[in-house]
């Protein structure tokens, strides 16, 4: 009995082990967009959402090289994350290229005053039911809803700006809301993160769907697995990813 106690505490630790590792690994998830503008142009994106209480690692962020913009995707931090992290994951992405943040339902409870500070002190640009400009011979915009969570988030607010022959890149912190965008309009790209793709998944089942880069009502849509993790940074058949979006535009 002792032996087969001993045994079934060794599984579990070597379980608990493997899923510990998983969580901290660091997953670059590669994916090209072709699409039609006024003039050829090839540009990449970073998206990283659910960052949480990790920090972002900076050998990973090497085999990047510079993008033309970074997206953080929600949830860059939470009650457990100290500044000081904040401050050192913001600098690290930056490296990169320039920043656009998207609320997620946990940084508030850091204080949003005192986000939206370090924001300003940092040059991040805020995306929050609006939309902004990147620099290029197109127009290409990026624009999203502040969290759902909030209940102010707004469609019409976030592409006011952007009109039909406009590309656009449109992100939400919950995907869950995907669904309803075409009533408004139809952009030609998608992101979000959140659901954190289960987090631990037993073969098929997870508490959500596994993320995907797939095509959704004729529209491009990365729904990622995110960064970080909530709660125990355990992960099981959901691993960590962050993304590159290639897009070259003819």
């Amino acid at each position: 009995m002792k032996k087969l106690l001993l045994t079934g505490v060794g599984i579990a630790s070597a379980g608990i082990l493997h899923m510990w590792r998983q969580a901290f690994e660091n997953n670059v998830r590669y994916h090209t967009l072709q699409l039609q503008g006024q003039i050829s142009q090839s540009l990449r994106i970073f998206f990283i959402s659910d960052i949480h209480l990790r920090t972002v690692d900076e050998r990973m962020l090497r085999s990047i090289g510079k993008v033309e913009a970074v997206i953080i995707g929600g949830d860059l931090c939470d009650k457990r994350t100290p500044f000081e992290r904040i401050c050192r994951n913001i600098e690290r992405l930056q490296e990169l290229g320039p920043i656009y943040f998207v609320w997620g339902n946990n940084d508030h409870e850091v204080g949003e005053e005192r986000l939206r500070q370090l924001f300003a002190e940092m040059h991040v640009t805020l995306l929050e039911n609006n939309a902004e400009l990147l620099t290029g011979p197109n127009r290409i915009w990026l624009s999203a809803i502040l969290d759902t969570s909030t209940k102010k988030y707004s469609f019409e607010q976030a592409f006011a700006k952007c009109q039909k022959d406009d590309i656009t890149f449109f992100i939400s912190h919950n995907p869950q809301v995907f669904y309803r965008v075409p009533r408004y309009f139809k952009p030609n790209l998608m992101m979000g993160g959140h659901l954190h793709g289960g987090q631990l998944r037993f073969w098929k089942f997870g508490l959500h769907p596994q993320g995907s880069y797939s095509v959704r009502d004729g529209i491009p849509t990365l729904i990622s697995n995110g960064y970080g993790t909530t709660l125990l940074p355990l992960r099981l058949g959901a691993k960590p990813e962050c993304h590159v979006i290639d897009v070259t535009i003819e």
